[in-house]
C-alpha cells in the first residue's frame, strides 16, 4: 500500500495530522469559524501551532464557542478569570487582544456584512495557489498579508502581524502553501 505525502510539517502526531489533512488550506467563508482562526493564530504568536491546538477545546469553551458578540462583552473580571483558565495560553495581552478583535470584528461585519466578504477581498474572492515543492521555499509573510495586516491594524486589531495573519490565510485557504507533492495540494 502506496504511503500517502504530506507537508512535512504536519509530522506524526495524529491531531497534528487531522489538522493537515482536514482543515488546514480549506477554504473558510463563515465568519465565526474566521473569527476562531484570528483569536488562535494571535494566541500562538511565540509559540508551535501544536501547543494552539491542543488546547483549541479550552479556548472554545474559554471563549464563548468564539461568538465575536459575546466575546466583545468579556469585562475585566472575565479576563481576570480567564488569566486562571490552564485550558488557554494564560497571556493577559492575548486575551486582552481577543475581547478587543471581537469588537473591531463586529465592526468589520457591520461595514462589509460579513466578515468573510471583508478577508475575501484582499485575494479577489479566489485563494492564491502557490506551486512550493519544498517547505524552504514557503514565506513567513507576502506583500498580500502586509496589505491585509496593516488593515486590520488600522481599524484596531492586535496580535495581527503581517507573519500572523500569513499564517491565518494558509490556515482559512486564502493561500494553498500544501507542497506541490502534498496529497492535499491539488484536492485545494
Amino acid at each position: 500500500m502506496k504511503e500517502i505525502s504530506r507537508c512535512p510539517w504536519a509530522g506524526t502526531d495524529p491531531l497534528y495530522v487531522a489538522y493537515h489533512d482536514e482543515e488546514w488550506g480549506v477554504p473558510v467563508f463563515d465568519d465565526r469559524k474566521l473569527f476562531e482562526f484570528l483569536i488562535l493564530e494571535g494566541a500562538q504568536a511565540g509559540l508551535s501551532w501544536i501547543t494552539i491546538l491542543k488546547r483549541r477545546e479550552g479556548y472554545r469553551r474559554a471563549f464563548a464557542a468564539f461568538d465575536p458578540e459575546k466575546v466583545a462583552r468579556f469585562s475585566k473580571k472575565k479576563a481576570e478569570v480567564l488569566m486562571q483558565d490552564a485550558g488557554i495560553i494564560r497571556n493577559r495581552l492575548k486575551i486582552e487582544s481577543a475581547v478587543s478583535n471581537a469588537k473591531a470584528f463586529l465592526e468589520v461585519q457591520e461595514e462589509f456584512g460579513s466578515f468573510s466578504d471583508y478577508q475575501w477581498r484582499f485575494v479577489d474572492g479566489v485563494p492564491v495557489r502557490n506551486q512550493w515543492d519544498d517547505i524552504r521555499q514557503l514565506p513567513a509573510s507576502t506583500p498580500l498579508s502586509d496589505a491585509f495586516s496593516k488593515d486590520l491594524k488600522k481599524r484596531g486589531f492586535t496580535f495581527v502581524g503581517s507573519t500572523i495573519i500569513y499564517a491565518h490565510m494558509q490556515a482559512v485557504g486564502m493561500v494553498n502553501d500544501h507542497l506541490t507533492g502534498c496529497f492535499r495540494h491539488g484536492k485545494l
